[in-house]
Order: structure tokens, then C-alpha cells, then sequence
């Protein structure tokens, strides 16, 4: 600490230096923030006022700096400096803009800015920079798992970056179940027939490209390591090869849904009912020419496709979701059939049509414009009725009973995804509180990666078993951190959609890679150079942090110590939340960063009646809500004083305890949405925050403390209107239920 050079730059630009007294905000700065000076700028942002700090960072007057000005979302790239850290204070979105600009509430505005200075004072003064751990490996390699559409796609689109490749597939040949389709949707205007898959033009690509390599007829035996350093064993017709990459793409795919399960509809008691698949097998062996039926080889005249066939239904054993292509698939198969004989009967029988993507509607406009009928009916039963078959459906239009004789039904199945084995939801404490360890309920040679995690040898799935990632701001992240899954097993597409999600993907462990190579993180923190470390001498041994990281980043060394694997961690800070013992923290993100925060704030006596709320807002939703409502100068409480976390799950229950026992009248925690819907960057954070804070209750009632006076709520960025009425609902609780008794 003797060699922190600490200094604050106060703007008093966006109205700031109007409605604040910026000399007293200084004061406050130098004589309680302890730091060396602090100057003041009109427009701190300006080319002036950052050439300002500049030369005092090259002059060495400044390590640690405290800006106080816009929110620590806005500005980032011009109070970004080398060599530095950095704390910002926000008096723009987080005070000026939500409080009345009048005379009574000029002296609570201004208590509001003088206890952010305090607190960003306090936080730099316990922040250090954060320096490479030297785990740091380069491997320009990609494995890519499955040499599908989609796998061939991510390996193409990698070795076009410049990156080596290596595909491993378990079957004889390239191509994945595109390889099955006679024709694809379309994908280029008009959008009006169905297209060629390509699937050879991508074969023939992958095997003149020196950057790629194919193992087929192969499997992982084994997969270690982490970003920048993994480490693969692949098995090819029983004997093994070892090698090492730098980031992983999963491109699995999808295995049809079982249509047995389909017996009302005649599946599997007569040939002439076949899934999508099925059909495509009938039209490859026709070549375009007429589709004959499998019972008798007769001629199809009449078709009727069955529309969610075992899917978007609530029975058991067959599928709750939407597998998104189908209905395009059943279009595109119809034109099979008109394309060669516009007299056939083509049916398609749907309750809702769904036909995503650019050329969907064209598509099927197409299909009408080819003599496709559509009708919006349910199918309840087929039966086999001599040579053709009865179909008998509810009108939802009419509703009404009807039927149809065809030579053929088609059932529009879904796909379910090939993502290997799961393991049980993440159990933190057993009965006893003690941590457990997930149980796993899986036979391991059914697995796809064969990780070495102790979480289990695949990637963890959602609740329908397609890999687990933050479907909105992550689509192509897992749990574990430098494999990426792409196409349909990530969620149902079709063939463009798993094209476009191979690149993707490729691009997220391009990045991975590039990042593990300098030991930074991943996303969501992408670039961050911290890294937790723990005091080995206050460890208690206890399992918390390794048991609760979401990202399987820790590990345990021979006396069962943690250990930490930095190309894993996500920086979430998971752990530093889970220590009861506060003995893991992060450089520039550390228990004691926080916890002087809550300290710095000056705490009125119970007679002054101006309570103190603490609000810990995760970065990621919460905040940027809170900033938002600033924006658009929304009023909230003067009373409350909002730290920013990096996640709900690194708040450490004794925040909590630190903040009650300091004389605050409240605490309010807000994060991302838990639960199968979660929202939460981190995947488990907010859960788990969840479940630290429900035994926060005993505590309180323990002190004779009201348990309205913590309060934890989920929130999305989009709850701009929400947090004010949240925050001021809170302060009329504490108006109710009185001030605390701790208050020094």
C-alpha cells in the first residue's frame, strides 16, 4: 500500500457542478478519502480534462485514481488508462438525475454525493492491479466435435481465421443427418423451391483445406485441461491419439424424436405413416422423380403431413417445445411432390404454422402458390384402412370433426438433442448445512466430451437437455468455459440457422483462445486480468467455493485445499461470495473493496431521521436498470447507496451482517432472474444468492431485527420503471417499521 499514489478527478460537467458543491466533494476526497489531491474539471470526458489525468499518470503522480462523475458504464474508453487503477464514482446517473432539483432536497443530494466519494475512496484504496497468474498457454487449435452441417461449417469458418482444425466424428463419413436430406430449405431469393444441402460442395472443402483435419469413425476418450491448454484423446477404431487445442466447438446435432411413442398415429404398425427423415429417404431414392409408397411401391397420389407430431404437447414422453424447422421441412417435402406431379394431394394439418427466418413467409407462399392445402386442424387419430390410410382430425376453424383418406402421412417429429449425459440440478447443502457435491446419475461411456471435471463429463444441459448457456447475451456460451456449442444441439434449427451458429460459435473460441493466451477472461468480463487467490492460512477446508462455482474452476490439491484454474473462471467472483471464512477475493474486486464501501458511508444517528439503505446491484442487469432510470430522471430515495457487484453470487452474507451491525437501516440486493428461465450471466449466481439470503431471516429475528430490512430482488435490464418504485418502497418500509437500533 506504501506505493499507491492515490488521486481524484471531479467533473462538474452534465449539470454536476450545478447541483453540487464540487469544492466540498474535493474536501471530502483529500481529508476523509485519504488520497493526495483532488482537482476538478468542467468536462472531465473532454480532450482536455483527459489529457489533464494522462499527464499526471505518466508523471507518476497517480496509481490508484477515483473519478467522480458519469455512471462506470458511460465513458469507459476515455477513463481508460494503462497501469492504473481505477474507481468510479457516479454523480450523474446514480444522483443529480434522480433527485428534484429543488431547495429541500439540495441537502440529501448532496449527503448522496459525498458518501459516493467516500466509498470510491475507500474502494481504491483497497484495489491493486491484477497481473497474469503465468497459467497462460497459446494454442491456435480448434477441436471441433461432430462433422455435421454444422461442425463443418465451424471448422471451415475457423481455418478461414487462420486457425488449425481438427473434426471428430463418430460415423464413416462427413455430412451429419444434412447428408439424409434430399433438399434443403431455400436460403437465397426468391425462396421459392427447395435447394440443394450443399453438404457436398462443404465435404469437398473440408478435404482440400490443409488447416483441417478429420478423424472419422472416432470418439473422445478423454478431455482435460482449459482454454488455451486443452487436452484431447481420440480414440479411432480402438487406438488413441493425444492432442492439444486451444478451444472447443460441440456440434452433435440432434437424434429424431422416437416416433414409436406415436402409435395413435400408426407409426410403426404400417410403412406407409414415416417422420420427416423417413421422407427424405423416399425422395433420395427417387431422384426427383415420382415418391412411392413403402407398403406397395405405388405411386403417392395423396400426402397429408401431420404437423407437431409428439411435440409442443404437454403428455408424457413426448416433447414441450417447438422444434422450429418443421414446418418449413413439411412445406419444402410438399413441393417435393408437387414439383414433379402438381396433382398430387399434398395436406399440411397444423394447429399454429411457424416459419422463421428471411425467406420464410416467400416460402410459404410458395407452397400455396403450388397447390400445397393448408388446414388448421389437429390430427387425433391414423389408421390403415386396406391400401390407403384414414386420417381423422378436429377443424379448429369449424370445430368440427373431419377425415381424409391419403396414400401416405407424414409425421413433422422433433429433434432432440445429442448432447451427451447431464448430472443432477446443483445441490450446495445437505440437511445439515454442510456442502455436498452434485450426484450424478449417469453412465459415463455415454458421454460425448469425457471431461475430466468433477461436475461430470459433459456439458451441463437445460431443462430439455440442450446445452446449458445464457440464451439471450451468450447464445453460444456453455458452462464451461472455452467450449462453445453450435446448431441443433444448443437449441432446434435448421440447416441456415446451424450454419450461422457454427460461425458464431467459432468466433467465441477464437476469442477464447486469443484470451487465454494473454490469461484474461472470458465472457461475460471478457478481457479481465484479475484472477481470485485465497488465504491459505484462514481456509477452513470447507468445499463452498469449489462446490458452487458454476464454471467448475476450482479444483482441490492434495491436502484439499482450492485450486484454481484460471483459464475457467469466468470472474464472477462465485467463490469470494461463498467463503464464510473471507479469504478469497480478487485484486481489483476483493472482500475488503466491497466491505470499506459499506464502512466509508457516513451513517446519521437515529434523531437526524435520515435512514441509510444499502443497495448491492449486480453489473450486469440491475445496474444498467438503475442507470437507465437515471436517464430518464426517474426519482428515487436520497437515502439509498448503491454498489455495484459483479454478481449476486459473489455477495457474501456477511456484506450483510457488516451493513446491519454499521448502523443501516436496510439492505436490498437486486440481480438477474434465477430459476430454468435464469438471466443471470454467471448461470448460478443469483440462485444461489437466493439461497445464502433465505437464512439471512434467522439472523435477523437472532438481533431483534424486523426481516423486512433485507430484501433481495430478481430484476432485468429492462425494469427501468421497477427500481425506483422497489428502492422507494423500501424506504417506506424503513419509514414504517422505524430506524435501526444499531445506528452508533
Amino acid at each position: 500500500m506504501a506505493d499507491k499514489k492515490l488521486g481524484a478527478y471531479i467533473c462538474k460537467g452534465c449539470g454536476i457542478g450545478d447541483r453540487l458543491n464540487a469544492d466540498q466533494l474535493a474536501m471530502i476526497a483529500t481529508r476523509e478519502g485519504k488520497v493526495a489531491f483532488a482537482k476538478q474539471h468542467d468536462f472531465l470526458c473532454s480532450q482536455d480534462g483527459i489529457a489533464m489525468i494522462q499527464a499526471d499518470v505518466d508523471g507518476g503522480e497517480v496509481t490508484h485514481m477515483a473519478i467522480a462523475a458519469c455512471s462506470r458504464r458511460a465513458k469507459t474508453e476515455a477513463f481508460s488508462f494503462d497501469n492504473v487503477a481505477i474507481g468510479r464514482a457516479n454523480l450523474r446517473e446514480g444522483v443529480i438525475w434522480v433527485r428534484p432539483d429543488t431547495d429541500e432536497a439540495k441537502e440529501t443530494t448532496q449527503e448522496m454525493a459525498d458518501d459516493y466519494i467516500r466509498m470510491v475512496c475507500a474502494e481504491i484504496k483497497y484495489m491493486e492491479l491484477p497481473e497474469n497468474s503465468g497459467e497462460q498457454e497459446r494454442n491456435d487449435r480448434i477441436l471441433v466435435v461432430g462433422g455435421g452441417i454444422t461442425g463443418m461449417t465451424a471448422a471451415l469458418e475457423s481455418a478461414k481465421a487462420g486457425y488449425s482444425v481438427s473434426i471428430v466424428e463418430k460415423s464413416e463419413n462427413l455430412g451429419g443427418m444434412a447428408a439424409r436430406h434430399f433438399k434443403r430449405i431455400p436460403v437465397v431469393a426468391p425462396f421459392a423451391a427447395p435447394q440443394d444441402t450443399g453438404v457436398e460442395a462443404l465435404i469437398a472443402q473440408i478435404e482440400s483445406n490443409d488447416k483441417v483435419t478429420v478423424h472419422l469413425k472416432s470418439t473422445l476418450a478423454s478431455t482435460s485441461g482449459a482454454p488455451g491448454r486443452f487436452e484431447a484423446e481420440i480414440n479411432k477404431e480402438g487406438s488413441n491419439v493425444t492432442e492439444k487445442f486451444g478451444a472447443i466447438v460441440q456440434a452433435t446435432g440432434f437424434n429424431p424424436y422416437d416416433a414409436n411413442q406415436l402409435s395413435h398415429l400408426a407409426y410403426g404398425s404400417t410403412p406407409d405413416v414415416v417422420d420427416q427423415l423417413g421422407l427424405e429417404k423416399l425422395a433420395k431414392e427417387a431422384n426427383g422423380g415420382a415418391i412411392k409408397r413403402p407398403s406397395d411401391g405405388k405411386e403417392v397420389q395423396s400426402v397429408l403431413f401431420v404437423q407437431c407430431a409428439g411435440q409442443r404437447s404437454d403428455k408424457e414422453g413426448e416433447l414441450p417445445y417447438c422444434s422450429g424447422h418443421c414446418c418449413l421441412t413439411s412445406i419444402k417435402q410438399a413441393l417435393y411432390f408437387k414439383n414433379q406431379n402438381p396433382q398430387v394431394d399434398t395436406i399440411i394439418a397444423f394447429s399454429d404454422l411457424r416459419t422463421p427466418g428471411a425467406g420464410g413467409e416467400d416460402f410459404y407462399r410458395a407452397g400455396q402458390d403450388n397447390g400445397v392445402t393448408f388446414t388448421k386442424s389437429q390430427v387425433k387419430e391414423v389408421t390403415a384402412n386396406g391400401g390407403s390410410l384414414t386420417v381423422k382430425m378436429q377443424d379448429l376453424i369449424l370445430d368440427e370433426e373431419t377425415s381424409t383418406d391419403v396414400d401416405l402421412v407424414v409425421l413433422a417429429t422433433g429433434m432432440v438433442p445429442n448432447s451427451g449425459v447431464n448430472i443432477d440440478d446443483v445441490q450446495t447443502e445437505d440437511e445439515n448445512g454442510q456442502p455436498v457435491e452434485p450426484k450424478p446419475r449417469y453412465d459415463a461411456n455415454d458421454a460425448i466430451l469425457k471431461l475430466d471435471y468433477r461436475q461430470g463429463p459433459d456439458i451441463p444441459q437445460l431443462v430439455h437437455g440442450f446445452t446449458d448457456s445464457h440464451y439471450i447475451c451468450f447464445p453460444y456460451e456453455t458452462r464451461r468455459t472455452g467450449i462453445y456449442s453450435a446448431g441443433p444441439v444448443r437449441r432446434p434449427m435448421d440447416m441456415k440457422q446451424a450454419q450461422d451458429d457454427a460461425a458464431g460459435a467459432a468466433m467465441k473460441a477464437i476469442q477464447a483462445l486469443e484470451n487465454a493466451a494473454q490469461g484474461r477472461a472470458a465472457h461475460p468480463r471478457s478481457g479481465d486480468l484479475s484472477f481470485p487467490d485465497f488465504r491459505k492460512e484462514g481456509c477452513t477446508q470447507c468445499k463452498r467455493c469449489t462446490v458452487e462455482c458454476p464454471f467448475g474452476a476450482i479444483n482441490e490439491d492434495e491436502q484439499r485445499y482450492p485450486q484454481f484454474n484460471e483459464g475457467r473462471c469466468r470472474r464472477c467472483g462465485t467463490c469470494m461470495g461463498a467463503c464464510p471464512v473471507r479469504v478469497i477475493s480478487f485484486k481489483n474486486y476483493s472482500v475488503d473493496s466491497v466491505g470499506q464501501q459499506i464502512k466509508a458511508v457516513d451513517v446519521p444517528e437515529e434523531f437526524d431521521e435520515k435512514p441509510r439503505i444499502l443497495v448491492l446491484a449486480c453489473e450486469n442487469d440491475a445496474y444498467p436498470a438503475l442507470d437507465m432510470a437515471g436517464m430518464n430522471h426517474m426519482e428515487y430515495s436520497a437515502f439509498v447507496r448503491i454498489i455495484p457487484v459483479r454478481c449476486l453470487g459473489s455477495v457474501n452474507t456477511i456484506f450483510v451482517t457488516d451493513a446491519l451491525n454499521s448502523g443501516y437501516d436496510g439492505v436490498m440486493l437486486m440481480g438477474c432472474r434465477k430459476d430454468e428461465d435464469y438471466q443471470c450471466h454467471f448461470v448460478k449466481g443469483s440462485e444461489l444468492a437466493h439461497i445464502r439470503m433465505s437464512k439471512v431471516d434467522d439472523t435477523l429475528k437472532q438481533l431483534n431485527l424486523e426481516t423486512e430490512r433485507v430484501q433481495i430482488f430478481e430484476i432485468a435490464i429492462t425494469d427501468i420503471d421497477r427500481v425506483p418504485t422497489i428502492i422507494n418502497d423500501m424506504a417506506d418500509t424503513i419509514e414504517k417499521i422505524g430506524m435501526s437500533p444499531f445506528k452508533f
